[in-house]
């Protein structure tokens, strides 16, 4: 695993997120649809850990500080965010790795 599978997993989720709050939450609260916040949120949370682990693993290899690697979990908790980081994660994927593997 390393960066790019980062920005893919990143971007799936950043989808996924989206679809949760701007489609599910809608049928849930004005179509009484909770179903569909059941299955979005389960995609959602499981898309979730993917992109904390794939994290964890590019943060290790390429030894990133710890506050790159806060920002660039925290652009996974605001909406949309995750798409102004890709071209930072686009960026910094030019840079050497600390550890060759």
């Amino acid at each position: 695993m390393d960066l790019r599978h980062l920005r893919l997993i990143a971007w799936i989720e950043g989808v996924s997120y989206l679809v949760l709050l701007g489609i599910a939450m809608p049928l849930k609260y004005l179509a009484d649809l909770p179903g569909a916040v059941r299955v979005t949120g389960m995609v959602h949370g499981v898309l979730f850990v993917l992109f904390c682990a794939a994290l964890a693993w590019v943060w290790w290899r390429r030894r990133w500080s710890m506050a790159r690697t806060g920002i660039v979990f925290a652009s996974s908790l605001i909406p949309c965010a995750t798409f102004v980081m890709d071209r930072h994660l686009a960026r910094w994927s030019t840079e050497p790795r600390s550890i060759q593997g």
